[in-house]
């Protein structure tokens, strides 16, 4: 499987340990089957006057028999609960890859107002229900990233 990741750097040896806390699915390594969610995690950093570099690379498919993996098919209440958690630094759960949506411009703005409470969660489940997710494949073990995936090559935009 191609997978991609979007920055303003190529990213020949990706680890865990450069990532962000309280992100959508926690500390972790982020990519995305889809080309076009990785132009537009590029586009930030091409507003700041940086380069965007999307780095491209092979997942070995026997991963998906190989690790433990948590995977969201919809924006649904445990994907909330989930994030939630995870963007107030509670990432307790153990898996070595988590799949799910993107909480992009019009999700974050929606699960916004829900961690500010001026919604309450019915109301942004029913917002949700109506986005088509993004995905993206969220690496949280480093063995796995250093068993199963491998640099392929990397495209400036």
């Amino acid at each position: 499987m191609i997978i991609y990741h979007g920055s303003d750097m190529e990213v020949r040896k990706p680890d865990i340990f450069h990532s962000r806390k309280n992100l959508d699915f926690g500390c972790g390594f982020y990519t995305t089957p889809l080309y076009q969610q990785a132009e537009k995690w590029c586009e930030k950093y091409i507003r700041r006057g940086k380069e965007g570099i999307i780095s491209c690379y092979i997942l070995d498919d026997s991963v998906w028999n190989n690790c433990k993996i948590l995977t969201f098919d919809s924006y649904s209440e445990e994907w909330l609960n989930f994030i939630t958690d995870c963007r107030m630094g509670i990432d307790t759960i153990e898996y070595d890859i988590i799949l799910g949506g993107v909480a992009n411009d019009r999700v974050f703005n929606t699960c916004e107002l829900y961690f500010k409470h001026y919604i309450d969660k019915d109301a942004a489940l029913d917002r949700l229900r109506y986005e088509k997710p993004n995905r993206q494949i969220c690496l949280k073990n480093q063995e796995v990233i250093e068993r199963y995936l491998h640099f392929d090559r990397s495209e400036r935009l």
